[in-house]
């Protein structure tokens, strides 16, 4: 098998809503994929095409060399799903939780003692076995549903935006959890909204309106960019930003604080853009080209995206 999952040309029609768009990956056995995109890119659509939930218009898929949906049945014990609203039993505890889902599962009962064990270290959710799910603060939460996904040791793993509201913290834990489930083989899918969790993944996917705009490895993604990234500090970063946005050759602005990141076509002077900024009275402490960050090429694919849909 050389590919864990696997689409070529997929689509889902929703009436006259196209929400994906013949779309054509493929996933190596213990690859952490992502897929990132704006709300409704089409994220979740796809991946649950691909965990055999919704069936395609046309194309097809194949997750472990079965035919998707046609044959799910041969690998549903081998996949993991984890939805952006994963039902947890809250009148239920830590553990009566887990317990369900392993019997949803037919985790044998031999097994589940040491899985349970395993996995509450890993989420390091041991002390809180008896505590009801609906008492757990949000990224506990979060990592009692991945143990509970995790409780039947699924081959392949898909994840749709599953730390979206998770304190930083809780993001890093579980994001620690994740990299031991693929250092022992566990393929992961994953979509996120955030970009230092997309960095994270080998491959990344960027999506927008369910159309794929490119595929590649975190570092290509930013290589692949043909504009250049201006960085600008000003004392007053949201004047700065407003006129930043009409000098010579800028084609977005994203503000970090009082650093401002200006996409500007090639060739576009740092010095011509520092002295229309001065010429209108805004102060610069500081202006220069820096390597684009993945957001920056995210947001260049995405202009040249509805540039390319609008001829």
């Amino acid at each position: 098998m050389d590919a864990a999952i696997e689409c070529m040309d997929l689509v889902k029609n929703f009436k006259d809503l196209i929400a994906v768009n013949r779309i054509s990956i493929a996933v190596k056995p213990g690859e952490v994929f992502g897929v990132v995109g704006p709300d409704g890119a089409g994220k979740t659509t796809l991946i649950r095409m691909l965990c055999g939930i919704l069936d395609p218009t046309s194309g097809t898929a194949t997750v472990l060399g079965a035919k998707i949906p046609d044959q799910v049945d041969k690998v549903v014990s081998d996949l993991g799903y984890m939805s952006q609203r994963f039902s947890l039993y809250g009148d239920l505890t830590v553990a009566e939780n887990i317990r369900f889902f392993a019997d949803i599962h037919e985790v044998p009962r031999k097994e589940l003692a040491d899985r349970m064990k395993k996995l509450l270290a890993a989420s390091r959710l041991e002390a809180f076995q008896t505590r009801r799910a609906e008492d757990l603060s949000g990224g506990m939460k979060q990592k009692l549903a991945l143990v509970c996904t995790l409780v039947h040791t699924p081959k392949v793993l898909f994840l749709d935006e599953p730390t979206t509201g998770v304190d930083p913290i809780s993001r890093r834990e579980f994001w620690q959890i994740l990299y031991g489930l693929v250092a022992d083989g566990m393929t992961l899918f994953v979509s996120t909204p955030y970009m230092d969790e997309a960095d994270r993944c080998q491959r990344l996917a960027l999506m927008n309106k369910g159309s794929l705009l490119m595929c590649d490895s975190p570092a290509n993604l930013r290589k692949s960019m043909k504009r250049r990234v201006i960085e600008v500090f000003s004392p007053d970063p949201r004047k700065a930003e407003v006129r930043l946005e009409t000098c010579k050759g800028v084609t977005a602005v994203e503000a970090f604080g009082q650093r401002l990141h200006a996409t500007a076509l090639p060739g576009t002077d740092p010095a011509g853009i520092r002295a229309e900024l001065e010429a209108d009275g805004i102060g610069i402490t500081e202006v220069r080209v820096v390597a684009p960050s993945l957001e920056d090429a995210f947001i260049a694919a995405l202009e040249e995206g509805e540039k390319i849909a609008r001829v």
